[in-house]
């Protein structure tokens, strides 16, 4: 810990004159006295400080404030050598940040014992010494400008520390909650929940061309838990990564389905995400639906891309048939399948895409894609001669719009 409270002077005090050191040694028989007073009466107009429990303020406190005391007299009688440090200040800094003190009620305690630190050295001047309180004064100030940078510096680590544990630690509460190795119940509670709830699931691409980095991915996360909180008033229990992630959000009366809140959120996000975000937004009735709630949710954001639907919000009405044809079953892979003599060509996968969300319009498939129609067809053509599908018939349509969906699932 350092010990030089004066910033520019290399660990070394001024020297005080005689008569300043021989009235701050008048007054070394009175710190036990000045302690009590600190503690048992200054201290008490601080706020928060009398909820303390008693053994803190007659004990810590107590002895923080003696310390401070014998640390100045022993600095005045000896400037030039090593009469202490701040390791006591910083240890009890880091205590209050983790007790949750304000940092307001902190530093004032400290000004305040400067304070009656300077009245005792003042009672104790004598006619002619108004020269030696000076200095005393001088030395004092100087002091506890570096008193309290060693303090505030401490405390603000420290709950900089204990900020991180806790989301860390809410973090690793909510994936728990949400893959369900963590019972429902409990993580609910200890997130704050309480009743019927909406988890979202958010997807944000990124630009076309942009490299990820650490420090990149970590100021678009602070952009959009700094939206999401303005938007929800801090009320979402979010787990975010720079691609997205989940959000849970207590459900309003007059908002039950989540359409009006997935709106807000949908325009709000754009201003950092970008307007290809999507998201989807669920209902949990209680904790243990809250999994599930999840799945679904992620499932209708990952359809509604892979069956190529603008970005925006997503409902589960918008996706009702292409989230029956993605479920998993027998014939799954065998479905899957029937795409793969096109699975190197994702001109012709984009193209098949398109064209089932515009409904087999040529003219609209190849404004979507910024092609000349005679491309599309002979796309198109090219499609049907590779795969089998017939895409012009109900059939062959269900059945590519079924490939497509179960490949989104695939690992790439």
């Amino acid at each position: 810990m350092p010990s030089d409270p004066l910033p520019g002077h290399r660990g070394q005090y001024p020297t005080p004159s005689p008569a300043a050191q021989a009235l701050a040694a008048r007054c070394e028989s009175r710190v036990n006295e000045l302690a009590r007073r600190m503690t048992r009466e200054d201290f008490e107009r601080l706020p928060g400080y009398a909820e303390l429990p008693a053994d803190v303020k007659d004990v810590e406190v107590a002895a923080t404030v003696r310390n401070g005391l014998r640390l100045f007299l022993r600095r005045v009688r000896d400037p030039q050598g090593r009469a202490g440090d701040y390791s006591l200040f910083r240890e009890r800094a880091a205590q209050r940040a983790e007790e949750g003190m304000p940092l307001h009620t902190l530093l004032r305690s400290h000004s305040t014992a400067a304070y009656v630190l300077w009245q005792a050295l003042r009672s104790e001047a004598a006619e002619g010494e108004e020269g030696a309180l000076i200095e005393l004064v001088d030395f004092l100030l100087r002091g506890h400008e570096a008193v309290i940078g060693a303090v505030a510096e401490t405390y603000l680590v420290e709950q900089a520390m204990l900020t991180a544990e806790h989301r860390e630690h809410h973090r690793a509460l909510l994936r728990g909650l949400l893959d369900g190795s963590v019972p429902a119940q409990r993580a609910f509670e200890e997130l704050g929940l309480d009743g019927c709830c909406l988890v979202v699931h958010l997807y944000l691409p990124r630009a076309e061309g942009q490299t990820p980095s650490a420090v990149a991915d970590r100021r678009r996360v602070r952009r959009l838990q700094a939206v999401l909180n303005r938007t929800l008033n801090a009320e979402a229990v979010t787990l975010l990564d720079p691609d997205g992630g989940h959000l849970i959000i207590p459900q309003q009366a007059d908002d039950p389905d989540g359409i009006r809140t997935g709106e807000e959120l949908t325009t709000r996000l754009r201003q950092v995400g970008g307007n290809d975000i999507r998201l989807a937004v669920v209902g949990a009735a209680a904790a243990q639906d809250l999994p599930a709630a999840a799945r679904t949710a992620a499932d209708i954001v990952r359809i509604s891309r892979a069956c190529g639907r603008p970005p925006g919000l997503h409902l589960m009405n918008d996706v009702l048939l292409e989230y029956h044809l993605s479920r998993h079953n027998e014939s799954s892979g065998q479905i899957a399948a029937l795409l793969n003599p096109i699975a190197d060509r994702p001109d012709l996968i984009d193209t098949l895409r398109v064209h089932l969300e515009h409904r087999h319009e040529r003219r609209d498939t190849a404004r979507a894609l910024g092609l000349h129609p005679n491309t599309v067809d002979n796309r198109l053509s090219r499609i049907t001669k590779l795969t089998g599908l017939d895409i012009t018939s109900a059939r062959g349509s269900a059945l590519a719009l079924a490939a497509l969906l179960l490949r989104a699932d695939q690992p790439r």
